[in-house]
Order: C-alpha cells, then sequence, then structure tokens
C-alpha cells in the first residue's frame, strides 16, 4: 500500500514530535529505535524510509525541540520565559522542556552531527535573548546574553541533579534572583516560597 505525501509527512512529524520528548527525557542514547517506532505508532521501515538512521532522527528531533524553545521565547518575552524557566515545573518536566537543559550534559559524548544541530541552536537562543536584553537596556551585550543563558539551563541542570528538594528550590530562587533586571526580576511570590 502506497503513502500519501501528506500521511509520508504527518508520520514524519509524529515521529519528531514523539523522539523530541523521548531524548529530552531520556537522553539520546537512552532512547532506542524500538522505544521511537513505538511511541510514534509506526513501524523500523518507516522510521528508516524516513530518515536513514537513529542519528540522523535524534539530530532532527534535537532541532524541533530547540526550535520550540526559540519559539516560547518569542512568545513570552525574556522576562516570563526566564521565570518559566526557574519553576519547579519546567525542572519537574524534561520532555516538555528546554534541551539545552535535558542534553547538554550528554553533548560532549554525541555525534559530530548532534553537536552541530545543539550548538546551532543554542547560538539561536542566544542571538534571541541579545536582542531582547539590548531592547531593554542600549548597554547589554552578548556576553551578558551568553551569562543569562548559562544561568538559566544551569540551573536547572542543578535543580534536577540534586537530591533534596529543598536544595532544588533554592537553586532555582537563587538563580532567578541573580539575573539582571530586564530578565527576570524576581516576584515576590517567589522569593516567599523560598525554603
Amino acid at each position: 500500500m502506497r503513502v500519501t505525501k501528506e500521511k509520508s509527512a504527518d508520520n514524519r512529524d509524529r515521529i519528531l514530535q514523539a523522539a523530541a520528548r523521548l531524548i529530552r527525557e531520556r537522553g539520546i542514547a537512552g532512547v532506542g529505535v524500538d522505544t521511537l517506532t513505538d511511541a510514534a505508532g509506526l513501524t523500523h521501515g518507516s522510521l528508516y524510509s524516513q530518515f536513514g538512521s537513529k542519528e540522523r532522527l535524534a539530530a532532527e528531533a534535537l532541532s524541533v525541540a530547540l526550535n520550540e524553545n526559540a519559539e516560547t521565547l518569542q512568545a513570552l518575552g525574556l522576562t516570563a520565559y526566564a521565570q518559566g524557566y526557574l519553576s519547579t515545573k519546567h525542572r519537574d518536566a524534561p520532555g516538555k522542556g528546554c534541551a539545552l537543559a535535558a542534553l547538554g550534559c550528554d553533548m560532549p559524548r554525541e555525534s559530530k552531527l548532534i553537536r552541530r544541530r545543539f550548538t546551532e541552536g543554542f547560538r539561536r537562543l542566544a542571538r534571541f535573548v541579545s536582542e531582547m536584553l539590548r531592547a531593554g537596556s542600549q548597554e547589554s551585550s552578548d556576553d551578558e546574553a551568553l551569562a543569562t543563558l548559562a544561568t538559566l539551563v544551569g540551573a536547572v541542570i542543578l535543580a534536577r541533579a540534586v537530591d533534596e528538594p529543598k536544595l532544588s528550590k533554592r537553586i532555582l530562587v537563587a538563580s532567578q534572583a541573580s539575573l539582571p533586571t530586564i530578565a527576570c526580576a524576581p516576584t515576590h511570590a517567589a522569593m516567599r516560597q523560598r525554603p
């Protein structure tokens, strides 16, 4: 039975969405082809005919996840994005969250293709952050954007890594308070929630 172009595109999108979620939840090495095909409701043949290899699929899924980050940043603006980023909701949902925080620690062990996609996504986010910081202050620099992203990503990685809930929450709140005012003025509610 021939698959229409429309059905093929739908299958591709389904695979990418499932893969983007799964690689953020489990890491690229932690997701096998069987898991990917089961999650997308497709066969191995469909997966390989669409992407050729698991590496290509992972690279495209990573791009999808990083594009979601960029779209969210643009839609919310930097302050709301940073506040949501440094929340327990984001910390507790890596499959729906930022691919930088979910996969950053794995990147040194990944292929050149996957690292290239990660770097491209990071650069895109950094460019958007830099533009948003400049809009709020003529003195902001690209380095401030890099530091802001490093604070966001590093805070979530550490908040997920520690095994003490109070310490995890403190990492998020302290990181939020340390960001430039334009990026993320801590709310009084967030400060009251400090453990």
